[in-house]
């Protein structure tokens, strides 16, 4: 029956029409007078009349009848050019170019070794994509030089670099990123092609964009857009600096659900199964985009509740039951979404080997205090110094709560939790305090944090004559030295990020171009 029930939606999906309906009438009618003639034929056989009230009379006679009614009284016969029967393929599943223009080139399509994807292939069906060669790259970064490197992952080195408007037309200028693969390396040509398919195809303003690829002999090059801010990786958990205030916490952590949001929804939904710091990019506006998709895949089909595969991932931010079983969901994503969430709540990494025991693992030792609110201001990072919402804090403490249930049906959806944490960012419950951020300046105009920083040093100068005046009348003690009081090292005017979202509005976090 499942067969049956199966076959049948899809050739009622594939063929809806009056016309068609009126068609299988006909051959349903058709087929009961050959059904007819059969059960002559069966009658004759047995040298029995046919009636409704004849049955066979010997087992020789049941299984003849039997057989007969198998062989005839079938969908495949009612219908027999609308249902086919599906074989397995031992190729490819779906060729690029036999793909109808709608239908996005997923992972599945490409996955058996035996079929390997040529490069007119990968151009003709990622036409967005720009194909460089080698001589290209090593022009646009000055031979991979060390001067322009900016750091190594999982798939190998990266460098930055600059096309100019003379490199190859239709390609504006502007700095990029070139990741290229390490042979010796962990990921290999599998992880890089599902980056250019991934990113070729999916579009969106909080992924990274990619702009081209090289594929020439072994090696294996992406060139992505330059994220001037680097990882949030390196933001977060700076030693020196200024920490990242708490609405741009916020902004972070909603622009990337929004990215993991529009991956799951996708007609092919795609499981990022990677998710952490390392992984989202931040622009000079401290925009997040979600990048490395070397180790995504596609998810389940709609009959289908999981993927079964190999447990890859980071440590700490996996899905226990991922771990366990290697099942993998959209589900899977929205725990290591979790994970970035309490990162940015707490300051601290998600797995700390220098910490004491029982706080290494900071999933195991948070998530039972995000519920209390009392406990909540204690876990929470001590850079801040107070300078956040409290109402925004529980309620995004209480979103990471359900993130990292170990029941994946207990865990929110990710367009959930966008909805969940858009409205945060609209809190103004704030205090102001010593908080040091400076803002991108716009159209070479003068920084607002400089017009800010004017007001805190005018009223730091009032203050410092009033006290100067009062100095002045009171007679110093002969005999006594005066002793100096060493300045701290936050003796500058600081400026909190609530001064600043008052002052700039919601044109801090969303510039205009």
């Amino acid at each position: 029956m499942s067969y049956i029930g199966e076959n049948t939606k899809k050739f009622w999906d594939q063929r809806r029409g009056v016309g068609y309906c009126l068609l299988i009438h006909l051959l349903i009618q058709a087929h009961i007078l050959y059904y007819y003639y059969s059960f002559l034929s069966c009658s004759a056989l047995f040298k029995h009349p046919l009636s409704f009230n004849w049955k066979p009379n010997t087992p020789k006679e049941t299984i003849l009848l039997k057989m007969i009614l198998k062989r005839y009284l079938s969908w495949k016969n009612i219908l027999p050019s609308c249902i086919k029967p599906q074989v397995p393929s031992s190729g490819q599943k779906v060729h690029p170019s036999k793909r109808s223009p709608s239908q996005r080139l997923s992972l599945s399509d490409i996955s058996h070794s035996g079929s390997p994807l040529s490069l007119n292939d990968l151009s003709n069906s990622l036409i967005s994509l720009h194909v460089f060669t080698l001589k290209e790259l090593e022009l646009v970064t000055h031979k991979f030089s060390k001067s322009n490197f900016l750091g190594e992952g999982g798939f190998g080195p990266v460098y930055k670099g600059f096309i100019d408007d003379n490199l190859r037309p239709g390609l504006k200028a502007q700095s990029v990123a070139v990741k290229v693969l390490d042979l010796d390396g962990t990921q290999g040509h599998k992880e890089w092609l599902a980056e250019v398919i991934l990113l070729g195809q999916l579009k969106h303003p909080q992924l990274v964009n990619l702009i081209g690829y090289c594929y020439e002999d072994e090696h294996r090059l992406l060139v992505y857009e330059y994220m001037e801010r680097g990882s949030l990786e390196n933001q977060l958990f700076k030693r020196y600096g200024p920490p990242l205030p708490w609405l741009t916490r916020l902004k972070i952590a909603v622009g990337t659900a929004t990215g993991l949001a529009f991956l799951h929804e996708e007609e092919k939904p795609v499981i990022y199964r990677d998710f952490k710091t390392s992984n989202i990019l931040l622009d000079s506006a401290y925009k997040a985009k979600v990048s490395d998709f070397g180790l995504a895949t596609d998810g389940p089909a709609e009959e289908e509740t999981h993927v079964t595969t190999c447990v890859m991932g980071t440590e700490g931010y996996a899905a226990p039951e991922y771990v366990s079983t290697g099942h993998l969901t959209t589900m899977s994503d929205v725990f290591s979404f979790g994970v970035v969430l309490l990162e940015l709540l707490t300051g601290r990494r998600s797995v700390d080997k220098t910490r004491p025991s029982r706080e290494k693992n900071l999933v195991e030792w948070a998530r039972p205090l995000l519920k209390d609110p009392h406990k909540l201001h204690g876990i929470m990072d001590p850079r801040l110094e107070g300078q956040y919402s409290t109402e925004g804090a529980r309620k995004a403490a209480a979103l990471a709560y359900q993130c990292l249930s170990s029941h994946p049906k207990s865990r929110p959806t990710m367009r959930n939790v966008v909805k969940g944490l858009q409205p945060l960012l609209d809190l103004t419950d704030i205090p102001i305090g010593p908080f040091v951020y400076i803002a991108p300046t716009q159209d070479n105009k003068e920084p607002t944090v400089q017009k800010i920083e004017e007001i805190y040093e005018k009223q730091f100068d009032e203050v410092k004559i009033e006290k100067k005046e009062d100095k002045s009348r009171i007679p110093r003690r002969k005999g006594r030295k005066h002793r100096r009081r060493v300045k701290p090292s936050r003796s500058r005017a600081m400026y909190s990020d609530t001064d600043l979202y008052r002052t700039l509005g919601s044109s801090l976090y969303s510039p205009k171009h």
